[in-house]
């Protein structure tokens, strides 16, 4: 697909039509990377998305160590 740049101002811009930013999952905010003659846009990902499924996946696998006593709780800890 080839498309114009169009001036915005002092910058340019890129105008994608609709289905073609559905088709890539793009929405308002967009990751843009450079490398040399080259734009790659990604959708922005959410940070730690998909801990808390993880997590609980992790827990239910039985990854998780059960709690266990240290040198501080036998010698230092007074209840």
């Amino acid at each position: 697909m080839r498309a114009r740049l169009i001036r915005i101002g002092n910058s340019r811009g890129l105008r994608l039509a609709r289905p073609l930013l559905e088709q890539a999952g793009l929405s308002d905010e967009v990751d843009i990377t450079v490398a040399p003659g080259v734009l790659t846009i990604r959708p922005v990902s959410a940070p730690r998305a998909g801990w808390a499924e993880a997590a609980a996946t992790a827990v239910a696998d039985g990854l998780l160590d059960e709690p266990s006593a240290t040198r501080f709780d036998d010698e230092e800890w007074t209840w």
